[in-house]
Formats: structure tokens, C-alpha cells, sequence
């Protein structure tokens, strides 16, 4: 049996990502491939994330457990890009309003930041570092949309009570958690490893 490791201890992040990939892999009775998380393999390190990008956030992140704990591992990184705020929070959305990452004031802080602006134009972006022995590979997944000016639904976790994606007049909070994991950048980016994935396994 395949054992991949999610480089995460985010529950929210494991729950969200794990059901999108455990729902089409584990359709395929000969599929081998089972998904754990850092607590899981006893990783209570925290891995720093100092690169300049998402691409390379996430990369460093996989690297490490492929290093030290020697297993196959994927790690993502999600930033948020505000058009009027020049692409911030981005790369630092977690820790936007201090190395806390709390989503709150850091929620807050843009809010602040966006009082009086008419662009609200924003993207979710994320990226996935996939490390299969000695083999690197990338997946992206983009949702487009707007940042309102307050706070709406009880779902989600980060930035989503603020963020309406193209096309819905709903924010990811108020949204169910099937309804997220359709449209939302994590699941375009995951969809894109479970294609990759079921190829190789296939092979």
C-alpha cells in the first residue's frame, strides 16, 4: 500500500482535502494509495515557510517531510490576492495581522485595509508540491471573486466569510462543505492531483 503524507495539521484543510481524494481514489477497489497527516507519522516540527512564493512555500514543506521522514507527501499553500491591495495578503494571508494566524484580525485588518475602496476584485490561490521519490510536481487551482464588506455565514475557516467567488451570491462560509469543495481553488488544485494520480496508478 502507497502511503502519502499531507504535510498539514490544519483539521479543516485534512477534512476538506482528504474527502475530495478519498472519494474518487478509493472508488477503484485496487487502489493502494492511503492518505495520513504530520500527527500521523509524529512530525511535531514546525516547518518554516520562508520562501518568496506559494510554489515555494509549498515545496519547502514537502521537502522536509521527504527528507526527514522519507515519504511520498504533498503540501499546499493558499494565499489570497486583493487587486487593490497589490496582491496582498498573499504568501502571508496566514499571518496578515501577526504570527498568531489569527483569521479573525487578519480578516479585520483587510476589511480595514478595503473601507472606502470600489475594487474588491480577489482570487484564492493555491498551489500543491507533490514529491513521489525523487520526482517534484505542481498543481494550481484559482477561485476568482470579490471581498464584501462584512462578514457572512458560519462555515469554512481563513478568509471565507468575506469572499464571494464569480457567479454566486453566497461566501464560502455561508456555502455547504460539498457545495465549497466543487468550485473552491484547494478543490481545483486537489482534482488536479487526483487526475494525476489515478494516471499513475492506472499505469
Amino acid at each position: 500500500m502507497r502511503t502519502l503524507v499531507f504535510v498539514t495539521r490544519n483539521k479543516h484543510k485534512i477534512q476538506e482535502i482528504s474527502d475530495l481524494l478519498e472519494k474518487h481514489l478509493l472508488k477503484n477497489e485496487n487502489n493502494t494509495l492511503k492518505i495520513i497527516g504530520l500527527d500521523d507519522i509524529n512530525c511535531n516540527e514546525d516547518i518554516a515557510e520562508t520562501g518568496n512564493t506559494l510554489e515555494e512555500n509549498a515545496l519547502q514543506k514537502a521537502e522536509y517531510v521527504s527528507e526527514h521522514y522519507h515519504f511520498d507527501c504533498f503540501a499546499d499553500d493558499t494565499g489570497l490576492e486583493i487587486d487593490e491591495l497589490g496582491g496582498r495578503p498573499g504568501i502571508n494571508s496566514a499571518r496578515y495581522a501577526g504570527d498568531e494566524k489569527n483569521f479573525d484580525k487578519n480578516t479585520e485588518k483587510v476589511l480595514n485595509e478595503l473601507e472606502g475602496k470600489e475594487n474588491r476584485k480577489a482570487r484564492f490561490r493555491t498551489v500543491i508540491a507533490l514529491i513521489l521519490g525523487s520526482e517534484k510536481y505542481f498543481f494550481e487551482g484559482v477561485a476568482e471573486g470579490k471581498i464584501i464588506d462584512e462578514k457572512r455565514g458560519k462555515g469554512g475557516f481563513g478568509y471565507d466569510p468575506v469572499f464571494i467567488p464569480d457567479g454566486y451570491k453566497q461566501t464560502f462560509a455561508e456555502m455547504s462543505f460539498e457545495q465549497k469543495n466543487r468550485i473552491s481553488h484547494r478543490a481545483k488544485a486537489i482534482n488536479k492531483l487526483i487526475d494525476f494520480l489515478t494516471d499513475i496508478s492506472d499505469q
